[in-house]
């Protein structure tokens, strides 16, 4: 292909997640078994929240909005790569390309600032418990959920905005299952180093912002635990905390490996299997992590059972 700007750029071709025929069928059947649980699970447990006033409150709204995210970033990813496990041309138009990539870096950022915000919520919940009304009002959580929301859409048109600036032209196979920064600067004719300076300072920035709160906010939460003499409350606070660790220890480690360190060397072999993991693994064990290990979820899907029984 001749070497066009990338607004004039028809198509790229996606080179999918394996190349020997005899995987297709088996993964197919692997990633739509998983495709469905997380949209029954996320969108099942988004329903339980709305529908129980019992759940109505700052950590389970956080919760239904993590949900709702992990739906969003499943359906951005996961479709296109079933659908490429049979189609004979694994093309995608430009715009689509680029539509994908827009969604997916909404929903990757604002997932990190919403587990953030989460932590922040069980630190004031668990460390300052007689204040937890005052301080987690229903105008700071739609604040805190607004400006989550809003950082990850600012993130998306930032580095939507520089993919602009790149030419392809060595080759229009993208060697991934989705359109992504790293795998695009790969088959640039563009020097891409103004866009990779850009991905570490903000994304390096965002996650390094992130984490700490959560660090900060569990280390306190920790403190405070250990002091409790009560047995069933240290059960609970962990349990409760437990959960959300696991979560954000499952995602940060894949995208830290991923995005932070953008100009080594990776195979992109690697960067496919980090990819797989905060897009379709993750969506999928999050409703199963947070709803198995809380006690109210539980009860409020029992009695919602009960109910439709």
């Amino acid at each position: 292909m001749e070497t066009k700007n990338t607004t004039e750029l028809e198509a790229f071709v996606l080179s999918g997640l394996t190349y020997q025929p005899e995987w297709q069928i088996p993964l197919f059947l692997v990633f739509l078994v998983m495709y469905l649980i997380t949209m029954v699970g996320n969108l099942g447990l988004i329903a339980l929240i709305c529908n129980d006033p019992h759940l109505h409150i700052p950590m389970y709204l956080f919760l239904g909005s993590l949900a709702f995210v992990d739906a969003w970033l499943s359906s951005t990813v996961s479709p296109k790569m079933l659908v490429n496990f049979f189609a004979k041309s694994k093309m995608i138009s430009f715009s689509e390309c680029m539509i994908q990539f827009f969604s997916f870096a909404i929903c990757a950022i604002t997932e990190c600032f919403l587990l953030a915000t989460m932590a922040y919520d069980r630190y004031v919940a668990i460390c300052k418990p007689l204040f937890y009304p005052v301080i987690m009002s229903k105008t700071l959580c739609i604040r805190l959920l607004v400006l989550s929301f809003l950082g990850g859409l600012l993130h998306a048109i930032i580095h939507g905005s520089l993919l602009f600036r790149l030419t392809f032209c060595n080759s229009v196979i993208v060697h991934h299952f989705y359109c992504d920064m790293i795998p695009l600067f790969r088959i640039s004719c563009t020097d891409p180093s103004i866009n990779i300076l850009i991905l570490f300072i903000f994304s390096g920035s965002i996650q390094v912002f992130t984490i700490l709160t959560v660090l900060v906010s569990y280390t306190l939460v920790l403190f405070t635990i250990l002091k409790k003499k009560s047995l069933q409350g240290i059960r609970k606070a962990f349990s409760t905390c437990g959960a959300h660790l696991l979560s954000v220890s499952l995602y940060y480690g894949s995208l830290l490996f991923m995005y932070v360190r953008p100009g080594s060397a990776q195979a992109d072999d690697q960067d496919m299997m980090d990819s797989l993991f905060y897009t379709v693994i993750i969506p999928f064990l999050n409703p199963m992590i947070y709803s198995l290990r809380n006690e109210k979820v539980i009860d409020s899907l029992r009695k919602m059972l009960k109910r439709n029984v």
